[in-house]
């Protein structure tokens, strides 16, 4: 498989450069997911990077490259979206009280 060295900004990971594997389209993926071990043996805590574009060419205003951007407040829950999915539930819990 060919890789692409990719830079990280934001979070744990800011500055750094990593090979990321690209697909058949010759793009990475747009979620990279870094799972980091506890130290005290409890589950790793997973960190998300978006994939947004580097650059744009002056002209046709083509995308140049890929970068990552870290992404806390990630609720993708790892799941794919496709178009013909209900939207995500809002949460539930007790309606507001406002009336009366």
């Amino acid at each position: 498989m060919k890789s692409q060295d990719t830079p990280f900004e934001g979070g744990p990971m800011d500055g750094r450069v990593l090979p990321v594997m690209v697909g058949p389209t010759g793009h990475p993926p747009k979620t990279y997911r870094i799972p980091v071990p506890d130290p005290d043996g409890g589950p790793p805590t997973v960190l998300v990077y978006r994939r947004v574009p580097r650059g744009h060419s002056k002209r046709l205003g083509l995308i140049q490259g890929w970068k990552y951007l870290y992404d806390p407040d990630d609720i993708s829950g790892g799941r794919l979206r496709w178009p013909w999915s209900k939207p995500a539930a809002a949460p539930r819990g007790k309606p507001d009280d406002a009336d009366g």
